[in-house]
């Protein structure tokens, strides 16, 4: 195995192995929320550029994001993005700006806390996105 297959492997296996409670879940959170919006904003960059080039190309990818399968991704993405913003600022604020209030303790309701007000955050957006699917797939609500 070569050895940058090895250090992967080697961190993938410790992020599935540790078991640090909350700290540890914020830590992979943060990672995958992170990777997500890089990769939304990889598609979205790719599929705006071919607006000039392959106008036909576009229009498929955007009823193609248009289906249920990619609108409830969308739902997730919002949560992805509102969580990792809220997570950046925690991180900013108690890590950064406030080193001598980090303890365990703090940390754990600071962890918890992230995940209520991201929760809250998003649920009013992920009302009006699924509202919004189910009258343009399925024609419910007077769609």
């Amino acid at each position: 195995m070569t050895p940058i297959l090895t250090s992967l492997r080697t961190t993938l296996t410790g992020y599935l192995r540790y078991r640090g409670r909350e700290g540890h879940y914020s830590f992979l959170m943060h990672r995958l929320t992170g990777l997500g919006t890089l990769l939304f904003l990889i598609i979205h960059i790719l599929d705006t550029a071919t607006v000039y080039f392959f106008p036909s190309l576009y229009e498929h990818a955007i009823a193609l994001y248009q289906s249920t399968p990619f609108m409830l991704g969308e739902i997730g993405l919002v949560f992805a993005v509102i969580y990792h913003g809220v997570n950046g600022l925690r991180i900013s604020v108690l890590d950064l700006r406030l080193p001598e209030k980090w303890t365990i303790a703090t940390q754990r309701g600071g962890v918890r806390m992230t995940f209520i007000l991201s929760t809250l955050m998003w649920l009013p957006a992920a009302g009006v996105m699924m509202y919004n699917m189910l009258q343009h797939n399925y024609g419910m609500f007077g769609g």
